[in-house]
């Protein structure tokens, strides 16, 4: 029996460690199956307040652990493949065979890559298709690639490839999604070329892996070959809520809903921060700043919890 499981260690469950560690609460933080959350495959973080100097994404993650770790926070490998929120404690299982019982739990499972879903994409992961420019980019110094998609994950991925490659961008509308500055920064950068309303078709392969991404024009309905060295898919990510089986209510992307203006859930004693739940912000710092929401209503709720069993035994 633990008083409090974290389900995720990026920004906002390494907050909540932080926080609930601090008030003597001993969280065990359950890693997943990416520690340390999408800021591990991050280079430079330049938005973090304190760092007017910029910090490396890895180092900002591990950062945080230590400091968790100090308070005693507990780290523990595995991720969550199901969950029991009818009754409590809450029981967790781990990597399909481990039960943990909890008196609260907090989800900070965040998201992941989404891919194009078209003929020849999945089976070329690690074969020229990529999701995570930091970690690959280095291999293409020299060569040509393509990035798929127009937010701005997409124009961060397209200026950071463009320190190794000549990168063109893929992109089904006539305009981009991208806030205004990320489109400037993209836009001026002589390294990056555009090909706009055209739709991902297939991706062509042969035994070496990717060659080129077959698109369809949305205008004309022609189809041609982007050649390429490599293709990096960056249209976004899905909350990784799967485990939940539907026992707590999401958007209709799959984002957990909360309270406004706090981290509970409709189930008492479980809350939810980071990017499992904010589908708007995504950002590193809001992501910490809901982990520290939902470690203070987890310990109010366990407080509370306390007292009102107390009053109880003193009733009877």
């Amino acid at each position: 029996m633990r008083k409090v499981v974290i389900l995720g260690t990026g920004p906002a469950g390494l907050t909540a460690a932080i926080y609930t560690a601090r008030a003597n609460l001993q969280p065990l933080v359950v890693e997943g199956n990416e520690p340390g959350g999408q800021l591990t495959t991050t280079t430079e973080v330049e938005n973090f307040p304190g760092f007017p100097d910029g910090v490396m994404g890895p180092e900002l993650m591990d950062n945080m652990r230590r400091q968790a770790e100090k308070f005693g926070a507990e780290f523990r490998r595995g991720y969550a493949t199901g969950i029991d929120l009818s009754a409590r404690p809450f029981r967790i299982t781990i990597d399909e065979t481990d039960v943990i019982e909890a008196e609260a739990v907090i989800i900070s499972t965040g998201a992941s890559a989404k891919l194009l879903g078209i003929p020849g994409e999945k089976e070329n992961v690690g074969r020229g298709v990529s999701t995570c420019a930091t970690c690959d980019g280095f291999f293409y110094r020299g060569k040509k690639v393509l990035v798929i998609g127009g937010g701005d994950s997409a124009m961060e991925e397209a200026n950071f490839l463009t320190r190794f490659a000549d990168v063109t961008v893929v992109h089904r509308r006539s305009e981009l999604r991208a806030s205004k500055i990320m489109q400037e920064r993209a836009r001026q950068n002589p390294k990056i070329s555009w090909v706009l309303n055209v739709t991902p078709v297939e991706v062509v392969a042969d035994e070496r892996g990717f060659r080129a991404l077959k698109v369809r024009d949305n205008a004309t309905g022609e189809e041609r070959l982007l050649e390429a060295d490599g293709m990096f898919v960056a249209i976004g990510h899905k909350p990784n809520t799967d485990f939940l089986k539907g026992q707590l209510e999401t958007d209709e992307l799959g984002y957990i809903k909360t309270v406004p203006g706090t981290a509970r859930t409709a189930i008492p004693g479980v809350f939810a921060c980071g990017d499992v739940q904010d589908s708007r912000y995504r950002q590193a710092i809001t992501a910490a700043g809901s982990g520290c929401m939902a470690a203070l209503d987890c310990e109010r709720y366990l407080e509370e919890s306390a007292a009102h069993d107390w009053s109880q035994t003193l009733s009877r």
